[in-house]
């Protein structure tokens, strides 16, 4: 992409995404990701209710009468995208491809978090780490993660989220809320990576797809190519049959992909391509609150 053309896209995401935060997501976004905690705020006389758990007994002993310590909640949060770059993403029939609604989905998020006054960072992975990007705050450091999201070539075509998450687990020491951008098209198994994840931090699931993926067209022969491997194969989607043995694979895949969100505990919500993202955010956004 030239570089004329490259600051004009940067620049209708921005917009988009920066209209989206500010308009719709502003509350919703507050509301339902909150901070690492609860931190210290000042003292105050104990009041009959007060836990006796928060008396300072260093300034009950020197005032000879108790006062409690007051805390309220730590609003600023570091946000981390999990960004997967592998092939798969660069799929799309309808409407985008896979990749162009991850990038817009994390941009939104992306401004919705400075706007909230939290960091944002990204880890781009496909079955090894491609880029990990620090949070930092400010819409400069925003832009750049924009630029990246579209302009990354990742140096694998292959998936791993496993490996995606157990980078966030080791790279990210504090507690951050984490949303992993995914078609979730992987052959290994990472339940036990997405649970030990979400018990240190706050993992949310994005899951992003094409709707030929969910249900095939009735146009007969057609050639089949994996994005990641590039093993070809034709099929004759005019049989009944193998359009109902495709749709079947979906929903069994589809199944076991929401029991590992359940195992772990993780919010999770699917986006196809042709529909808007932007009510599915809503709804995370509603359930989380």
């Amino acid at each position: 992409m030239e570089t004329t053309e490259l600051l004009k896209k940067v620049h209708q995401i921005e917009i988009k995404a920066r209209g989206l935060s500010s308009n719709i997501f502003a509350g919703q976004y507050h509301s339902a990701f909150k901070g690492r905690g609860m931190v210290f705020s000042e003292v105050r006389e104990y009041q009959f209710g007060d836990d006796i758990r928060d008396i300072d007994w260093n300034v009950t002993a020197r005032f000879h009468k108790p006062y409690v310590k007051v805390f309220e909640e730590e609003r600023e949060l570091t946000v981390m995208l999990l960004v997967d770059v592998s092939g798969s993403l660069e799929f799309g029939t309808v409407k985008q491809m896979k990749k162009d609604m991850v990038t817009e989905i994390a941009a939104t998020i992306a401004f919705s978090a400075i706007q909230n006054n939290d960091k944002i960072g990204v880890i781009f992975f496909s079955d090894q780490i491609e880029k990990f990007i620090p949070p930092k705050k400010g819409r400069k450091h925003i832009l750049y993660i924009i630029r990246e999201l579209l302009e990354f070539h990742p140096l694998s075509r292959h998936t791993d989220v496993c490996l995606g998450l157990e980078y966030l687990t080791n790279v990210m020491k504090r507690r951050c809320t984490a949303f992993v951008l995914s078609d979730f098209i992987d052959q290994k198994d990472f339940n036990n990576a997405m649970t030990i994840a979400n018990r240190k931090h706050d993992v949310v699931a994005i899951q992003v797809y094409d709707r030929r993926v969910e249900e095939l067209p009735a146009v007969g022969l057609m050639k089949l190519r994996d994005a990641e491997t590039g093993h070809e194969q034709w099929i004759d989607t005019s049989s009944r049959a193998v359009r109902r043995a495709h749709h079947d694979w979906w929903v069994k895949r589809q199944t076991e992909l929401n029991e590992i969100f359940t195992r772990s505990s993780v919010d999770n919500v699917s986006v196809r391509t042709d529909q808007d993202y932007v009510k599915a955010l809503m709804n995370l956004f509603a359930k989380r609150n």
